[in-house]
């Protein structure tokens, strides 16, 4: 059973191997784009690359908008998890540009 688990996260690990550049949307009042765009934004970019969607992305607050800013969100597919390292890469006005880069392996 564990083999066929690995085997259906592989493509989301694949495809995930280069880093993303995503676009959040436009910045709460306290200077973050919400966990939830951030969440959104990484499931729809992994399912267009993988072909796959993750069953759920959960990140564990707002990513602050400033440039640098990191968090670890965690894809699940599966019954297994892989980290996903965010790193905001630019800020221009309302627009918060962040870097994807899922871990190498599963949890």
């Amino acid at each position: 059973m564990l083999n066929r688990s690995r085997a259906l996260v592989r493509p989301l690990v694949l495809a995930a191997a280069a880093t993303f550049a995503l676009a959040g949307c436009g910045m709460l009042g306290g200077g973050s784009v919400s966990a939830e765009d951030v969440e959104t934004q990484i499931t729809e970019q992994l399912t267009e690359m993988a072909g796959q969607a993750p069953e759920d992305v959960s990140c564990p607050e707002d990513l602050p908008a400033e440039e640098g800013a990191e968090m670890t969100c965690v894809l699940s597919a599966e019954g297994e998890t892989i980290d996903v390292l965010v790193t905001v890469s630019s800020v221009e006005d309302d627009q918060v540009n962040f870097d994807i880069k899922v871990a190498d392996e599963v949890n």
